[in-house]
This record gives structure tokens, C-alpha cells and sequence, in this order.
């Protein structure tokens, strides 16, 4: 499934599959112009990780609506030109299952509708 965001060309999807009961990680990827400015918008760092590219923080991804923990993960941060779109791209890596992921997916896109 993939979505476009209504700010500019950034494009929301999740990228892996979702099978129930299967599956430890679940991943949804950002990539274009606003992906950094959003994962910014989401995810709680602690301590000083440098977001920079290439670059793996851990954290929280927490709802800016309700400020609650969406859930546990891992940021992957890759600035353009060095990505595979050669955009700006942002990899959430989430717990897997469906829950986890539709909820991440759907805080990215509610940034997209600001």
C-alpha cells in the first residue's frame, strides 16, 4: 500500500509484508521532500543521537495529536542523493504485526494533511 502525502512529492507506504502472527519487524518507509521534517515531527530520540545519514537512532514514535507512544523502534535515516530514490528517505522499523504499522503509517500520513 502506498499513499501520497498532500505535502509535496513525499510518498508514505509500508514496505513489508503483513501476515498475522508472522513477522518481528514491520517497516514503513518515507521517502521525498518533507520525509526528515516528518520523522522529526514523530520520533523521540533520548539522549543526543546525531541525525545523521546512514544513520540508525533508536526511540519512540509518539502521536503529536494525543502525545502517546505509538510504539518502540528504529529510525533509519538516509539523506539524498545517498538513497535508492535519491530522495530523502526515512525507514521506521517498528514491532511487526498489523496493528503496529497501520498506526505508524497513519501518523505519517496525518502529517502529510498539515
Amino acid at each position: 500500500m502506498s499513499l501520497m502525502l498532500s505535502q509535496g512529492e513525499t510518498i508514505a507506504a509500508i514496505a513489508t509484508a503483513i501476515v498475522p502472527a508472522q513477522g518481528s519487524v514491520g517497516i514503513v518507509r518515507l521517502s521525498g521532500a518533507t520525509a526528515i521534517v516528518i520523522a522529526k515531527t514523530l520520533f523521540q530520540a533520548p539522549g543526543a543521537q546525531p541525525w545523521e545519514s546512514h544513520r540508525i537512532l533508536y526511540g519512540h514514535i509518539v502521536d503529536p495529536a494525543t502525545e502517546e507512544i505509538v510504539d518502540e523502534a528504529l529510525l533509519l535515516l538516509m539523506y539524498a542523493p545517498r538513497s535508492y530514490t535519491r530522495e530523502d528517505v526515512v525507514e521506521f522499523h517498528c514491532h511487526g504485526g498489523i496493528m503496529a504499522v497501520q498506526q505508524v503509517l497513519c501518523c505519517c500520513l496525518a502529517q502529510g494533511q498539515n
